[in-house]
């Protein structure tokens, strides 16, 4: 096929001689960036000072080095990208350099409307078939929309390039020059998941629903994440990057893309970065699929999917529920991307979801990635109606549906330890929580997950068992006022019904060093319920603890505190407690009964209505 379009194969000299002052120079994404062209044409130019000037270098991401942005060509080019890579990002933020903010989603419409035209596209791609095709194959993104609407078409075809199905390919015949050049692709790996990283990922893994379609940003987390999703099954891809983790749960089976809801059977992508071998895999693989960004990103098209879900990072996040992904404060990081495409798409989609992941600190654990409210200057990648769920290496906050005061302490509950009562300090100053609001420093603060289990009562109710968190006040608030005035008064032995803000305080502001609370959860509608709570105050003189639980009425007679009750006892035997007191009314028989027949030796003392307990562990 190359002889019947031998005029195209060209030299370098001969295809950059077409290139004119002022001309807007399209360069491939990532790692589809074709290498070779980039450095021909930075000699080209370092060989004639004179051919050119004020080109303008546009692409969406570089991998490899960025030698147009060089002091020295600055009469050249000009370097414009629509996502900031490290290779060019002092050149941005010194004004070397420009960045145009924009959803990537929306580029190709720039293109095709004229409103950035394309004069030059240098691209890479497969060796032509028999019938003049290449593939662009690890890069379609914005790229098949500039070799469309550029007035000169360059190509790199190159051995390495795999040949990717779906609509990614170009004809020989719609190409100016060819320039033949065998090197490696750039390959692309993140550093491998530390403990943190892999921690996160477990907790993500607990969001995600087998069935699920999932899209997921690049780094080490999401790698961590794809890493932990390895028993989930029949999950689907639809996605901007298509990653090593991605192929890996290919490869095992985890992803068939069975219960898709569009393009049922394939992997859906608009770029791929990786390893050799992940790009061995996708090379003439009719299970994936690249298109191109403005379809892959296109929000309306994400929420077509049921139960989509999105899952991506971020640099910075507040209080409210703002998220940077882009910027730290006025210094532009990276761009926006395709994130907030993807969250509002999830959003929008018949029981999707969006998961923001990231490490609770930066700087080695100097500075904590949550902040009371975004650095001045930062850019505001996510609003406060995009995320459902954050996730730290601490634990898993929902704020969807949340007022202000409700997000803040749930984000404040998974934030660092180290920074928990700074960010209490400025939320009261700024008014987010209450002014009282109160906290736990040191490990005695620090939310046991450790502690969380699931159990089956002997009716056969399964119920989650967890301790207390400090962003449980709103929920135990409404078990409280869900109880009745009999079970009201049996509990706390108190004609008094309300229970204000300063007395639930008391009940969900835990130091786990010295108590023990535990709540019996179950969710419903995607919101958890509380429906049982127990705790236990050690008496450390006696080496005992006085103990106390209750049980939403309706779920009475269930085996539910009868489970708190065992698990309470399984803590304070671990912690080298000897046994439990208690004072119950007498009129309590259901709660003497549990106590009487929970394997304890019990002594009991009445007076005034009231049952002083005694209840010794027979096996500590």
């Amino acid at each position: 096929m190359a002889n019947a379009f031998s005029e195209k194969y060209v030299s370098e000299e001969e295809a950059f001689s077409h290139i004119h002052r002022g001309d807007r120079i399209f360069v491939g994404t990532g790692c589809g960036e074709p290498q070779h062209l980039v450095q021909a044409l930075v000699d080209f130019v370092e060989a004639r000072p004179k051919a050119f000037f004020d080109a303008e270098i546009l692409h969406v991401w570089t991998l490899g080095v960025a030698p147009y942005t060089d002091e020295v060509f600055k009469r050249n080019f000009r370097h414009n990208s629509f996502f900031v890579g490290s290779s060019t990002r002092d050149a941005v933020n010194r004004g070397a350099a420009d960045y145009t903010p924009i959803f990537l989603s929306n580029v190709p419409d720039l293109f095709y409307r004229g409103f950035i035209p394309i004069d030059v596209a240098l691209v890479q791609a497969s060796l032509p078939d028999e019938r003049g095709y290449m593939s662009l194959g690890v890069s379609v993104d914005i790229v098949k929309a500039a070799t469309e609407k550029s007035k000169l078409v360059v190509v790199q075809v190159n051995s390495n390039m795999p040949r990717t199905h779906g609509n990614g390919f170009l004809s020989m015949q719609d190409v100016d020059f060819v320039i033949r050049h065998d090197e490696p692709l750039l390959e692309y790996g993140a550093d491998p998941p530390g403990q943190i990283a892999e921690q996160i990922g477990k907790y993500v893994a607990q969001l995600i629903r087998d069935g699920d379609t999932i899209q997921v940003g690049y780094g080490s987390i999401p790698n961590a994440v794809l890493s932990s999703l390895h028993e989930k099954k029949h999950l689907g891809v639809h996605t901007e990057l298509l990653s090593d983790g991605i192929v890996e749960l290919m490869k095992s089976g985890v992803v068939d893309n069975t219960l898709k809801t569009i393009n049922p059977g394939k992997t859906v992508a608009t770029f791929c970065m990786g390893k050799k071998e992940t790009y061995e895999y996708i090379h003439d693989n009719p299970a994936i699929m690249f298109d191109t960004i403005d379809n892959t990103n296109n929000p309306l098209i994400i929420a077509q999917h049921d139960n989509m879900t999105a899952i991506n990072s971020c640099l910075e996040l507040d209080l409210t529920g703002q998220a940077t992904a882009e910027s730290i404060g006025n210094v532009f990081y990276s761009g926006i991307g395709g994130q907030a495409d993807f969250m509002r798409g999830a959003i929008l989609a018949p029981g999707g979801k969006t998961i923001l992941a990231l490490e609770s600190t930066a700087e080695s654990g100097k500075v904590s990635r949550i902040v009371p409210f975004l650095k001045e200057g930062a850019g505001v990648s996510l609003v406060r109606g995009d995320i459902h769920y954050v996730v730290t290496e601490y634990g898993i906050a929902y704020l969807h549906g949340r007022n202000i005061r409700e997000r803040a302490m749930e984000l404040i509950s998974i934030a660092h330890p180290n920074f928990r009562p700074w960010l209490v300090k400025e939320a009261k100053k700024l008014g987010l929580i209450y002014s009282d609001q109160k906290i736990v420093e040191g490990k005695g603060g620090e939310y046991p997950e450790e502690l969380e289990t699931h159990r089956t009562t002997k009716s056969g109710l399964g119920v989650f068992l967890r301790p207390m968190k400090i962003s449980d006040e709103p929920l135990l608030k409404d078990f409280i006022y869900s109880l009745s005035d009999v079970s009201l008064y049996l509990r706390f032995m108190s004609s008094r019904k309300d229970m204000p803000h300063e007395r639930l305080q008391e009940f969900v502001i835990v130091d786990y060093t010295r108590e023990m609370a535990i709540v019996a959860v179950m969710v419903e509608g995607g919101k958890e319920k509380i429906i049982g709570e127990g705790r236990y105050y050690i008496h450390e003189a006696s080496h005992t603890a006085e103990v106390a639980f209750e049980v939403r009425d309706e779920y009475h007679n269930k085996g539910i505190a009868r489970e708190i009750l065992s698990y309470l006892t399984y803590l304070a035997k671990n912690h080298g407690l000897l046994g439990f007191t208690a004072e119950v009314l007498m009129e309590n028989k259901p709660m003497l009964h549990i106590f009487e027949t929970s394997g304890f030796d019990v002594t009991k003392r009445g007076e005034a209505g009231m049952y002083e307990l005694q209840m010794g562990f027979r096996d500590v």
